[in-house]
């Protein structure tokens, strides 16, 4: 995943997360069509908004994290895909 900066700042507790690529192939080397291919469930922070008021921000950018098969709403910054989700959507950091 490229470094990416940002223009965008996400309110309260929402993140800007950067999904990773989604896997092109099995683990026996089978090639996976891009029709068949998995959502990613996994990305990195690019952005964090400021948290709620009494509930600061947990994770932070840079981050790499785990989050749900269906979460977050897909954006389009310059060109490149990104997830806007709440911080709540997160599963884990790795």
């Amino acid at each position: 995943m490229a470094k990416s900066k940002v223009n965008i700042t996400p309110l309260a507790d929402r993140v800007l997360v950067q999904p990773a690529a989604a896997e092109s192939k099995t683990a026996s080397g089978i090639i996976i069509p891009d029709t068949a291919k998995e959502k990613p469930q996994k990305g990195k922070i690019v952005a964090v908004g400021n948290g709620k008021k009494d509930e600061p921000m947990t994770v932070k950018a840079g981050d790499t994290v785990l989050y749900g098969k269906y979460s977050g709403t897909e954006i389009t910054i310059e060109g490149n895909d990104y997830l806007i989700m709440r911080e709540s959507d997160i599963f884990a950091i790795i």
